[in-house]
C-alpha cells in the first residue's frame, strides 16, 4: 500500500492563536512607550518595596507607609537639588566652557611626547596626528553622548515627555506597591496550572533580585561620587570637585563603562593644571576602579544579583543599543530577574530530575 503524503492541517483555534500572538506583538510595538514606562515602574517598585516594608513594620497602614517613603525620597531629592544643585551646575558649565583649552593643552602635550620619542619624520608625524587627533576624538565622544541622550529622549518623545513619563512611572510604581497582591494574582491567573502556582512563587525572588541590583548600584554610585569629590578637593581641584564628583556618581550607575566615562572629564581638567595633578587624578581613578571592581561590587551588588559579568555586559550593550542611556540603566535588573526565572523554573528542576534518574553509586563530575 502506497504511504500517504504528509498533510498540513490548520485548525481554527490554531489560526486564532497565531493571529492573537501577531496582534499582541503589533500592539506592544505601537505601545512601546507605555511598555518602557511599565518596565521602569516595575524596577522602581521592586527597589522601594523593602523601604515600604520597613516603614509598614512600624504598625502603619500600607498606603501611609508608601506615602511616607515617596514623600521622604522626593523631599530628600528636592533638598539635595536646592543645596548642591546650583553649585554642581555652575561647576559643570565651567568645565564645558574650559573644555577647548583643555583639549589644546592635551594636544600640545601629546605632540611634545611624540617629539621626545624621537619621531621627527613628517610622514610619521602625519600618521601619529591622525591617530592622536584629540580634537576629533573629543568631538566624536561628545556627539556619541549626545546621540545616546537624544535616543533616550526620542523614546520618551522629548524632554517634556521624559519628565511626564518619569512622573507616570512614579505613580504606577506606587500603585503597584499598594495593590501588588491583587495585580500579581490577576497576572498569574492567566497561566494554566501548575504554572500559575510556579509563577506566583517566583514573584518575591524576582522582586528581590531586581530591587537589590538597583539598590546596590545606587549605593556604590553615592560612595564613589562622594569619594571623588572629597579626593579631588584634597588634590587641589576644589573649584570643580563637586561637579566632577556628581558626573562620576551618575555615570557609575552604568556598569563597566560608567567609571571610565566619569574619569574622562576629571583627567581633562587635570591636564589644564600640571603633571603632578594629572598623575594624582589618574591614580585616584585607578584606585576607585579597583575599589569598585574588587570590593564594592562583590560585597554590595554581586551577592544579591548573582548574574555573571558577561550577561551584565551584554544587557548594558543591548539596552544602550535599543533605548539609549535609559536602556543601560534598566536592562540589567530585568536580566537579573530573567536569571531568577531560568534558575528556578528550568535549571533547578532539571538538576533535580537528573538526580532522581541517576543510578545509585554513580557520581557526576564537571571535569574529567
Amino acid at each position: 500500500m502506497k504511504p500517504s503524503a504528509p498533510t498540513l492541517t490548520l485548525s481554527i483555534a490554531g489560526l486564532i492563536r497565531v493571529g492573537a500572538i501577531g496582534l499582541g506583538i503589533l500592539l506592544l510595538w505601537q505601545l512601546h512607550n507605555l511598555v518602557l514606562v511599565l518596565m521602569i515602574s516595575t524596577v522602581l517598585a521592586a527597589t522601594l518595596a523593602p523601604l515600604v516594608q520597613s516603614v509598614e513594620a512600624l504598625k502603619l497602614p500600607r498606603w501611609l507607609a508608601i506615602l511616607t517613603v515617596y514623600i521622604s525620597l522626593l523631599s530628600t531629592a528636592i533638598i539635595a537639588t536646592l543645596v548642591i544643585g546650583p553649585t554642581v551646575t555652575q561647576q559643570i558649565e565651567r568645565i564645558l566652557a574650559a573644555l577647548p583649552s583643555y583639549l589644546e593643552i592635551l594636544t600640545a602635550l601629546l605632540n611634545r611626547l611624540v617629539m621626545q620619542l624621537g619621531i621627527r619624520q613628517p610622514e610619521d608625524l602625519g600618521a601619529i596626528n591622525q591617530v592622536l587627533d584629540v580634537q576629533a576624538l573629543a568631538v566624536w565622544t561628545i556627539r556619541s553622548g549626545q546621540t545616546l541622550i537624544l535616543q533616550s529622549f526620542d523614546i520618551t518623545k522629548g524632554l517634556l515627555g521624559g519628565v511626564f513619563n518619569l512622573l507616570l512611572a512614579l505613580i504606577l510604581s506606587a500603585y503597584m506597591l499598594s495593590d501588588s497582591q491583587r495585580l500579581l494574582q490577576g497576572l498569574v491567573s492567566l497561566f494554566p496550572q501548575p504554572w500559575e502556582q510556579r509563577l506566583a512563587a517566583q514573584v518575591h525572588p524576582v522582586s528581590n533580585r531586581m530591587g537589590a541590583y538597583i539598590q546596590g548600584r545606587l549605593l556604590v554610585s553615592v560612595i564613589l561620587g562622594t569619594t571623588v569629590s572629597i579626593s579631588l578637593k584634597l588634590i587641589g581641584l576644589s573649584d570643580v570637585a563637586l561637579g566632577l564628583g556628581a558626573i562620576a556618581g551618575l555615570t557609575n550607575l552604568i556598569p563597566f563603562f560608567g567609571p571610565v566615562l566619569g574619569a574622562i572629564p576629571a583627567l581633562l581638567v587635570a591636564v589644564g593644571h600640571d603633571g603632578w595633578t594629572f598623575l594624582w587624578v589618574l591614580l585616584l581613578f585607578l584606585v576607585i576602579q579597583n575599589l569598585e571592581t574588587y570590593v564594592l561590587d562583590p560585597l554590595v551588588v554581586s551577592p544579591s544579583v548573582k548574574v555573571p559579568p558577561l550577561y551584565q555586559l551584554l544587557a548594558v550593550l543591548g539596552g544602550t543599543q535599543v533605548l539609549g542611556i535609559i536602556g543601560a540603566l534598566i536592562a540589567p535588573p530585568w536580566v537579573a530577574a530573567g536569571g531568577v526565572l531560568i534558575e528556578n523554573l528550568y535549571l533547578q528542576p532539571k538538576r533535580e530530575a537528573e538526580q532522581d534518574h541517576q543510578p545509585i553509586g554513580e557520581t557526576v563530575t564537571l571535569f574529567d
